[in-house]
């Protein structure tokens, strides 16, 4: 009996399928509930050399009051040459060995379920890891030589969206042909496909061929976080502080790389290298905004940058049901109380759109289609819930088009489905 997984190693969470048997399960692999289909793609490492991924590291993070080092979003490092790695209490770690030690925990979960060893793995990937083709290629190396070191053997990668496609083709009736557009939105990228699918024994032939297009752009989840975070949350950090240099009377603005970087949640830690917090030491001396770069230093210092992007991913989650939401957030003297509307969410993030936007039509041109000669459109992942995102689609292909399904786990279904195309 061959046993394969399926690890849908994402952005912000994991999910973990089994085919065995000609058939596919998802299975839980929280760790601490038992029915928590998704795992959040963290690492916690505490002061005794403890290491925790998933839930499991976001509880002792908060136990330990935020101390130690936690690390969220690394698929977004894989494509960057710049970061190979980095020294957590003493010892140093690549970035591979951090994405192995995530495989690491999902396969051990995936085989207490089934009570045996599996060495062989189906790995989504999304279609553009980086616009740079060598970045690309390389992190899929990398993602491929951490597989390994969690022991894998036999490694083969799926196209994200192409592996949600493979889950809806499971709904259709025998001999049941589609054209279906998929839209897979992570935390990192956007993906999109153009494939034919079609209902009974299909999934086993080369799919090769009913691939008509595909596309992505690096703008998803993450990026409206942080555009969230730039516009409306920065200003008590230090955006729009002055401060005066040594020896002149001129003011100068804050750096606006300080800024940038501490817009994306998991560069956050970056802002501990020692030059920068000198820096930052220096601005507060002789800044007209010392209450802001004091909460600059705190963000910094107490590590609480993941709960305050919690409270802004929170807000932006409630305006995909209502039109008003606010960021609520308190941390030492700071008290955060930003409104957010929808009209709001939608204008600052105009260029986000813009790009995802000029992405689906090019998906749809290179498949040699027009949108009234596709019949379905399948979205998934947590950004797809948009209203704008979804106005993209049902604008172009019809609202009656648009299924919708389970935007979790979708894609950790198909790479299950994905596996008699290699076995």
């Amino acid at each position: 009996m061959k046993i394969v997984f399926g690890i849908d190693f994402g952005t912000t969470n994991s999910a973990l399928s089994i085919y065995r048997d000609g058939a596919v399960e998802v299975v839980a692999v929280d760790g601490s509930t038992g029915v928590g289909e998704l795992m959040r793609s963290v690492l916690y490492f505490n002061e005794e050399n403890e290491i925790f991924a998933g839930n499991e590291a976001i509880r002792q993070y908060v136990g330990d009051g935020a101390a130690g080092r936690f690390m969220q979003s690394i698929k977004t490092f894989l494509p960057n040459t710049s970061f190979d790695s980095t020294e957590i209490f003493g010892k140093r770690y690549t970035i591979d060995d951090l994405v192995a030690i995530i495989l690491k925990k999902i396969k051990a979960r995936g085989e207490a379920h089934l009570g045996c060893q599996v060495d062989s793995v189906v790995l989504g990937r999304p279609v553009v890891f980086s616009a740079d083709a060598a970045k690309d290629a390389i992190a899929e190396k990398r993602l491929e030589k951490a597989a390994r070191k969690a022991g894998f053997k036999n490694i083969w990668f799926q196209y994200e969206p192409v592996a949600a496609a493979l889950t809806f083709e499971e709904t259709l009736q025998k001999g049941e042909e589609r054209i279906v557009f998929i839209g897979d939105f992570g935390g990192g990228t956007s993906d999109f496909s153009v494939i034919r699918v079609k209902g009974g024994d299909f999934g086993r032939s080369d799919r090769r061929s009913d691939v008509l297009s595909l596309g992505g752009v690096y703008v998803a989840g993450d990026k409206f976080d942080s555009q969230i975070m730039w516009d409306k949350v920065a200003h008590h950090f230090g955006r729009y502080a002055r401060y005066t240099t040594m020896g002149k009377d001129d003011w100068v603005s804050i750096p606006k790389s300080i800024i940038y970087t501490l817009c994306q949640w998991h560069r956050i830690p970056l802002l501990r290298a020692r030059k920068t917090r000198e820096l930052i030491r220096v601005i507060k001396g002789t800044t007209d905004d010392r209450r802001a770069i004091g909460n600059l230093e705190n963000i910094i210092s107490d590590n609480y940058g993941f709960f305050l992007f919690q409270a802004i991913e929170k807000a932006k989650c409630e305006l995909s049901d209502q039109e008003q939401s606010h960021i609520c957030f308190t941390e030492r003297d700071l008290c955060i109380e930003e409104h957010l509307g929808k009209d709001e969410f939608e204008t600052l993030n105009a260029e986000n759109f813009r790009q995802i936007s000029t992405c689906i039509d090019e998906v749809i041109t290179g498949s040699g289609l027009l949108p009234s000669q596709i019949d379905t459109v399948f979205l998934t992942g947590g950004t797809s819930r948009i209203p704008y995102i979804q106005a993209l689609f049902a604008d172009r292909f019809g609202v009656e088009k648009l299924e919708k399904r389970d935007a979790f786990t979708s894609v950790v279904h198909g790479l299950g489905s994905s596996v008699p195309l290699y076995i």
